[in-house]
Parts: structure tokens; C-alpha cells; sequence
């Protein structure tokens, strides 16, 4: 607690990189702004930039909520990726970029801590800020740390396929023009994600879950999810935020069609999905008859720190000292566990040996997290409750490559 104080002071009183990177003003993070400069994109003056306003946000809030645990572990994390990245040299040879590489993958996985120990701060620290100030606080840092994340891993994939066997100046070529059937991946963007091959591998994931929820019995009724509209619809994407929002949604369907019919029927009514190709979009419509959302529940569907369930997930997510946001990450049995499409290039980009965790541990931030990876692509989430009947969510995104990462602007990210 003290190295927090001493910061917070030398924060205040001294010129130094930190504190003037973090009065300015900058272009938004992406991969593009990032890629356009000669040093690495951690490295960049826009990261450093990134990192420093995000150090500021923590020092501004009330001093009894930075003293918190959790919440200053979170800038202890932040403030040692800034001094860890501040110091890497100018990348002039493929051993510089190696090394570099290597500094990035030990940040990632120390961070690996944030989403957890930074949700339990919001979580306990209910009084001394207004709710509504928490959630946008939460929100603005996990759209930064996305950003970051998105462009490290995509740093290391591009690594990859520089040094795969078959890469050549002519393999590079047909990458740039985009005209290899062949090709599935640029960095960390898959170029054919196909809206059938997620919806069947996130829907037996969601149905499998279940099943392990209940000891593996045969005999439990599990809904069916029926699929219908522009099914072949295929788009570039980055295939594990699209799967973590899609399994999302289909395990609280499925969930909630089981607690609503228990063992009253042996079928049980089904989930059906509904994807619509537009030259722009692609949207998804998850409707289930769960019952819909209790009245004491949805105003809070969004939140971070209110709602009427925060103390069991306060509890649960002290036993998830680790978490990617990723659905690769739960320990689902069987065939039924999601991976990423065959390529030597993939990175365990999910971590899943440093944080899988049992599937029926419910954090209460998943909704919440899916809004932010969708917002973060220029899409949407939002859901219509029937009460008493069901719910249908309406998810739409955007096909990469007609619109950039949309972070919340400058000016509102540093009035948090």
C-alpha cells in the first residue's frame, strides 16, 4: 500500500514520462495507428500513452478505493508494464524481436490477474464511489486492456508466421493481396469465420456444460438449438471474442430453459438462432423460453458492481485467481471443448493451462464482458426480456476490415 501512496506523490509532483504522457492527448489504440510506426506497438509513444492515462484513471479515484487490494495490485500490474516497455530498444534484428516477443508473453500472463482482482475491487468497493461511476471506470480499463491484448497477441502471431517452414517473400505477397484460398489467418484475425461452425461448436460447448453440471447423467433433458437464416455466412473476425460472446449466450439459455422446466418435460422447448448476412453486418438472435430475466435482475444486466447476486460473485471470483475471457479456458470433458481452427500458427493465444476453472463457476461478469468485446468491434448487444415467457439477444458485428476498433473517445475515457 505504500508503493501505491509513493507513486501516487511522485505522480503529483515530478514531470517525469508518466505524468506527462498521461496529460496528453492521443489517436485511439489499434492495430493500425500501432503498425504504422517503426517501434514496436508497445514500445509506441500511443501505447506508453495508453498505459499512462490508464495509471492516471486509478490515481484519481478516491483514495480508499486505489488502497484496495485488489484494485492496487491492478496498478502495481499496469505501473510495471510501463517501466517494463518504456525500456525496450528500437527492434533491429529478428533476436531483438524474439526477445521483445518473450517480454511481451510474461506480460501477458501476469495480467493474466486484472479481470478477476479488478472486478472483486469494483465489487468491494460499493460505498465510496456512485455505482454508475464504477461501471464506466470498469468498462474504459477493460476496452484498454483489450486493445493491448489484441495488438500483443497479434504481434505474435505475425512473429509466427514470419518464422513458420513454409514462409517466403512470395507467401508474404499473397497475405498482403489477400487472394489465397488458402490463407486463414492474418495475425490474430481468422478470415473465414463461418457462422454454423461457431454457432455448432459454441452450442455443444453450452450443452456439455450443462451436462457436467449434473454429474454427466444421460438421462437429463438438455434443450436443442436450432439453427436458421444465412448459415453460411462467412466473415473475418477474431475468432475468440466471437466465441466467447456466442457461448455466453447460449449457455444462459440453455441454463435458464433447464432451471425453468427442471424435470417436468423429457423435451424440452428448444433454443433457436436466427443469423442475418447484411453487406455490412452480421447478426445474431438467441431466443430461449427461460422464463425471461426477474424484474430484481435487469436493471442491473450490465453491471460490474450492482445487482442482487454481487456477494456470490464476489465469492466465486475469489476462486478464479487467473482469466483470459476466453471460453477455451473452461474445462469442458469431451469433444465438446472449443478450439480454434487447425494452423501451426495459433499461440495458445487462450493461456487455458494457466487459467481453466470448472465450468459451473458463475462470475456474474459474462454478459457484462460479452457487451464490451462486442462494443470494442463497432457491434452491439442487446437483449429483449418476455418476462415470464423468455428472452431473445440480438448480437451484431461488424465484418472486420469495414470498420475500426471504436474506444470510447479521449475525452470521455479521461473524464472516468
Amino acid at each position: 500500500m505504500a508503493s501505491v501512496r509513493k507513486r501516487a506523490l511522485d505522480f503529483l509532483s515530478h514531470p517525469d514520462q508518466l505524468s506527462l504522457l498521461a496529460t496528453q492527448r492521443s489517436e485511439h489504440l489499434g492495430i493500425r495507428r500501432a503498425s504504422s510506426t517503426r517501434t514496436p506497438p508497445w514500445r509506441s509513444p500511443v501505447i506508453l500513452d495508453e498505459l499512462a492515462h490508464r495509471l492516471r484513471d486509478m490515481q484519481t479515484l478516491p483514495f480508499v478505493v486505489v488502497a484496495n487490494q485488489h484494485i492496487a495490485h491492478v496498478y502495481e500490474l499496469y505501473y510495471k508494464a510501463f517501466e517494463t516497455f518504456r525500456r525496450v530498444k528500437e527492434i533491429k534484428s529478428v533476436d531483438d524481436n524474439d526477445k521483445y516477443c518473450e517480454i511481451i508473453r510474461n506480460n501477458m500472463n501476469e495480467h493474466l490477474t486484472v479481470i478477476p482482482r479488478l472486478a472483486m475491487g469494483i465489487l468491494e468497493c460499493q460505498g465510496p464511489m456512485d455505482p454508475l461511476e464504477m461501471d464506466k471506470f470498469m468498462n474504459t480499463l477493460l476496452r484498454a486492456r483489450i486493445s493491448r491484448r489484441v495488438i500483443a497477441e497479434h504481434h505474435l502471431a505475425l512473429t509466427a508466421t514470419f518464422k513458420s517452414p513454409g514462409h517466403t517473400t512470395a507467401t508474404a505477397s499473397k497475405l498482403s493481396s489477400k487472394t489465397d484460398s488458402d490463407v486463414d489467418f492474418i495475425g490474430k484475425v481468422f478470415l473465414k469465420c463461418n457462422a454454423k461452425e461457431v454457432l455448432e461448436q459454441c452450442g455443444q460447448m453450452a450443452q456439455q456444460l450443462m451436462r457436467q453440471a449434473h454429474g454427466q447423467d444421460k438421462a437429463v433433458a438438455i434443450p436443442e438449438i436450432k439453427l436458421q437464416g444465412h448459415l453460411d455466412a462467412t466473415f473475418p473476425y477474431i475468432l475468440s471474442h466471437l466465441q466467447y460472446i456466442i457461448g455466453e449466450l447460449l449457455r444462459n439459455s440453455v441454463q435458464a430453459v433447464m432451471e425453468r422446466f427442471g424435470d417436468q418435460s423429457e423435451r424440452l422447448p428448444p433454443i433457436e438462432v436466427l443469423v442475418c448476412e447484411t453487406p455490412q453486418h452480421v447478426i445474431f438472435r438467441i431466443s430461449d423460453q427461460g422464463g425471461g430475466i426477474s424484474p430484481s435482475i435487469m436493471p442491473y444486466l450490465w453491471s460490474f458492481s450492482q445487482g442482487p447476486r454481487r456477494q456470490r460473485s464476489l465469492q466465486n471470483l475469489t476462486k478464479v485467481p487467473k482469466m483470459a475471457a476466453t471460453m477455451q479456458e473452461l474445462e469442458v470433458a469431451g469433444d465438446a471443448a472449443l478450439t480454434e481452427p487447425r494452423t501451426s500458427l495459433n499461440q495458445d493465444s487462450s493461456l487455458r493451462s494457466l487459467t481453466s476453472r470448472p465450468p459451473n463457476l458463475r462470475l456474474g461478469i459474462g454478459l457484462s464482458m460479452s457487451r464490451v468485446y462486442a462494443e470494442y468491434w463497432a457491434g452491439s448487444l442487446e437483449l429483449h426480456n418476455l418476462e415470464g415467457y423468455g428472452a431473445d439477444a440480438f448480437l451484431q458485428i461488424p465484418k472486420l476490415g469495414n470498420k475500426n476498433e471504436t474506444l470510447t473517445t479521449r475525452a470521455i475515457m479521461d473524464s472516468v
